[in-house]
């Protein structure tokens, strides 16, 4: 990794720059073979201009064409790629872009909540699938969850059933896990609590041992962990952060260590933020990177909301901000 630039600050410039010139290698394999994130990456790499301040930098038109072309027509959802199955992971992205481009006019709404995509994927004990195949996770509970809020129909969802389940996935160290009786995970942690704060639930959390077990994912080099005994990864900078946002217990991380480890996480020549130092940088870590940087009240960044991990703006227009805290906006 070049020192060309500084990496004791944050090189929007190049973020941009970066992002910006993803959709345009398609003539190199690696761009072919993640054609089942497409749209995941869009989501990731338009949400990460905004908390910049450079949501203009993807055209819009181009930027919501491409969604409505995912559209899978015999699901009532969107694939992640054109002529790909929809799933409801690419379906949520879709909605999440749509809404910060202020296109949800495009969507049939309908059909998109009472089809195959969404509320006919929950299952009988509360949990969703991804889809018809019947893989289920917390994680498309999430998905489910924000998808319905962001709609307007959240009335619409079985809320007790929904809450029941994830109170199953309620382990003794206060995390939550994949599935009942898995193993506690941070990220899993950040669905499930991000879903029960939309579900106004939160009293389900046992906010003091939880909070406890995710200020101890901090590693003596600044970063976090998904688990005890783990590696360090930049990713963590927004599932352990926003988990403890939502829950007003944001203090209870070194700001200033985890700021310093995922600044040293960028590339200085080419743009975008890596898993950890010297490794390749991609748009995944750069979208959670830069907002956990946003939460830890980074200068010059946008808010970000931890529930939605959208631009907090555009969820508080639609009257869906819950009571989280980040830590106070540093001046420049």
């Amino acid at each position: 990794m070049a020192d060309s630039h500084r990496t004791d600050e944050l090189l929007i410039p190049l973020h941009v720059r970066y992002i910006q010139n993803l959709g345009k290698s398609t003539d190199e394999l690696a761009y072919h073979m993640t054609a089942h994130l497409r749209m995941n990456a869009i989501y990731w790499g338009l949400t990460a201009l905004c908390i910049m301040g450079h949501q203009d930098a993807l055209d819009r038109e181009e930027t919501i064409d491409f969604v409505m072309s995912c559209w899978d027509e015999e699901a009532g959802g969107f694939g992640a790629h054109p002529d790909h199955d929809a799933h409801i992971l690419s379906t949520l992205s879709a909605i999440q872009i749509l809404v910060t481009q202020d296109a949800l006019d495009r969507l049939d709404v309908d059909r998109v909540v009472k089809c195959k995509l969404i509320l006919s994927l929950q299952q009988p004990s509360g949990v969703f699938a991804g889809d018809s195949f019947g893989e289920t996770d917390t994680r498309f509970l999430y998905c489910a969850v924000n998808a319905l809020s962001l709609l307007g129909r959240l009335s619409e969802l079985d809320v007790e059933r929904t809450v029941s389940y994830i109170r199953q996935c309620r382990n003794y160290d206060g995390g939550f896990g994949a599935t009942a009786g898995a193993e506690s995970h941070a990220a899993q942690v950040f669905v499930c609590v991000a879903a029960l704060a939309i579900l106004d639930s939160l009293d389900e959390v046992d906010h003091q041992t939880l909070c406890w077990w995710l200020s101890e994912r901090q590693l003596p080099n600044g970063g976090l962990n998904g688990r005890p005994e783990k590696l360090e990864d930049v990713c963590y900078s927004f599932w352990v952060l926003s988990a403890l946002s939502i829950l007003n217990k944001i203090t209870w991380i070194d700001a200033d260590k985890l700021v310093s480890f995922i600044l040293s996480a960028q590339d200085p020549e080419l743009g975008g933020i890596a898993d950890r130092p010297g490794d390749m940088a991609d748009v995944f870590h750069t979208v959670f990177g830069v907002a956990g940087l946003s939460l830890l009240g980074y200068p010059g960044l946008v808010d970000l909301d931890p529930v939605y991990c959208m631009p907090a703006s555009i969820i508080e227009a639609r009257g869906l901000r819950k009571g989280w805290k980040s830590l106070p906006r540093r001046a420049e």
